[in-house]
């Protein structure tokens, strides 16, 4: 029998629109021109911006240039501190999907990895690059510019990503397209967030500015959780529009907010 689905409150709360922020409408250039090229792009910044909601909404569909056909994509992350066997292992059963390798020589499976990158174009897409190591990010270099291969490398990564990835001189010279996530300008949050659901259509700005102010602070993930929080509560009252009593007690849901218990 199957499980019932179950709302990720990461996700945000029924009824909730992407939004097409200016940050996502770079990131889909950045996801294009780093597969198309066959480059390598990098997507940064701290946690909660949505850098991955933006990844997988531009590679959705890749299409290869002067073709019908997608491109396919290899979306793959690492444990904290992988060793060179590990991301070879883990990168060459993504691309495959065999059964994982139990050869110990790591020359054998990078030789296995030159063959199946040298197959067809796809995008290889390192998520929570700021994990690797020097030598796992040489080890990826090496497989990009090796003159049979042909795929675009993305590494997308939060807090300290972009010092990880450019203390390597010989990938900082290799990155074409670099985009660097941040939080919602404060000025923004009001009508982005009349777009992101109903539940906000009608509210007055200083009511979306105390929240952001108080809880989210621009940071995607946050106005998620929150909305999620709200959006529930709204509906065990029967109510569809958010207002200050719901705030109040989504504060006290979420132990009051970032700055303590709300008094809105």
């Amino acid at each position: 029998m199957a499980k019932p689905s179950v709302m990720n409150p990461q996700d945000g709360p029924p009824g909730a629109r992407p939004i097409l922020t200016a940050q996502l409408q770079i990131a889909q250039h950045v996801v294009k021109d780093t597969a198309t090229y066959r480059s390598v792009g990098v997507i940064h910044g701290p946690a909660g911006l949505g850098k991955t909601f933006a990844m997988r909404v531009a590679t959705k569909r890749l299409d290869i240039e002067g073709s019908r056909k997608s491109m396919p994509v290899c979306r793959i992350s690492f444990p904290s501190g992988p060793t060179m066997r590990l991301v070879a292992e883990l990168l060459l059963h993504a691309l495959t999907g065999n059964a994982p390798i139990t050869s110990t020589n790591r020359f054998w499976i990078t030789a296995e990895l030159v063959r199946e990158l040298t197959r067809l174009p796809r995008l290889v897409v390192v998520d929570e690059a700021q994990r690797l190591s020097g030598d796992c990010i040489e080890l990826l270099r090496y497989l990009h510019d090796h003159d049979d291969t042909s795929f675009g490398l993305l590494y997308v990564g939060g807090d300290g990503c972009w010092e990880v990835l450019s203390r390597e001189p010989m990938l900082r010279s290799r990155v074409w397209r670099r985009l660097t996530f941040t939080a919602l300008a404060r000025n923004e949050v009001p009508k982005i967030m009349r777009g992101y659901h109903p539940l906000y259509a009608e509210v007055e700005d200083d009511l979306l500015y105390y929240v952001d102010d108080r809880f989210a602070r621009g940071i995607w993930r946050n106005w998620a959780l929150f909305s999620a929080t709200a959006e529930l509560l709204a509906r065990r009252a029967g109510r569809s529009r958010l207002d200050e009593e719901l705030v109040a007690n989504v504060f006290a849901l979420h132990g009051g907010g970032i700055d303590g218990p709300a008094e809105p």
